[in-house]
């Protein structure tokens, strides 16, 4: 047998000889090392780039949101404002009970009175707490038919209160605290002012004088030392009793003048509770068909 070579040896085997694989240690470390770093560099120049790129927009959006929030709580926190002019009646409406025409603000502790729908008719503000009643409170109310305050602190009442009031035909101010009597509305079928502080020079000479459909008058229980004067031919019902009425003369009720005057139209005068003797004075009745209610002797 023959020995080969060395040299021919070594060619023959070389193919079959791999290399040993590189040793996976190191590169493992430097591969994850630099793997971590560079996710780290890539989070910071990111940020970097947001930061250097996006400092103004980020704090423009953050000014943004601020102001927006800043918006709603002062929108939160301001009162909305009452409807305008041509929705006054939402404020009242919602106090009170506005129903075809009527406005029910009874017990409510009003203190003046509410703006009205302009259809208004019918007010009934009783037992409130309103003091005083001025032009301003019916302006441009023309349709206003019957006004009811009983039962309010009412002192003062301005001339012309009432004068525009036109269609005006029921009005009371019974139980408030008056000394005078404004001008009343030419329309009136019923006044009443009963349970107040009236005394005689609180009513005017012409007062009830050119009011002819009033047909019922209600001041009992007042200060009055005397008749009111020039009562109109209308008048159906007049209470006066509970004052200080202290005399009454031919031409109170009739017409000293006129014996064959008759007041048809009067079915009930009431003057109880007055000191005057009504027996002292027959003929103050003799146009009547029925005696005053009082004291006779």
């Amino acid at each position: 047998m023959k020995v080969l070579c060395p040299t021919l040896l070594l060619s023959l085997l070389a193919p079959l000889v791999k290399p040993a694989p590189p040793i996976q240690q190191d590169s493992g470390i430097t591969f994850d090392y630099a793997a971590d770093h560079l996710e780290e560099a890539v989070f910071t120049q990111d940020d970097e780039n947001k930061y250097l790129h996006g400092k103004y927009l980020k704090e423009k959006q953050t000014g943004v949101r601020i102001v927006k929030r800043s918006f709603e709580l002062q929108n939160d926190m301001i009162t909305p404002e009452l409807p305008k002019k041509e929705n006054d009646e939402m404020p009242t409406c919602l106090l009170c009970v506005c129903l075809s025409g009527s406005v029910y603000c009874e017990e409510v502790d009003i203190d003046a009175v509410p703006p009205l729908p302009k259809e208004s008719a019918y007010l009934y503000a009783r037992f409130n707490k309103i003091k005083k009643l001025t032009a301003k409170d019916f302006a441009d109310m023309p349709n206003l038919r019957r006004l009811d305050f009983t039962g309010n602190l009412i002192e003062d009442i301005e001339d012309g209160t009432f004068s525009k009031l036109s269609l005006l035909e029921e009005l009371s101010l019974a139980e408030n605290q008056l000394l005078k009597l404004p001008v009343l509305p030419p329309k009136l079928t019923l006044f009443n002012a009963k349970n107040n502080k009236i005394k005689s020079r609180g009513i005017k000479a012409n007062t009830f004088k050119k009011l002819n459909n009033l047909s019922f008058l209600y001041l009992d229980h007042n200060a009055l030392e005397s008749v009111p004067p020039n009562l109109p031919e209308s008048l159906r019902v007049i209470h006066l009793q509970f004052n200080n009425i202290t005399s009454i003369t031919d031409d109170t009720f009739c017409k000293a003048n006129d014996t064959r005057y008759i007041r048809s139209r009067i079915e009930e005068i009431r003057l109880e509770g007055n000191p005057i003797l009504l027996g002292k004075h027959p003929n103050s009745f003799i146009c009547l068909k029925r005696l005053p209610i009082g004291t006779y002797s």
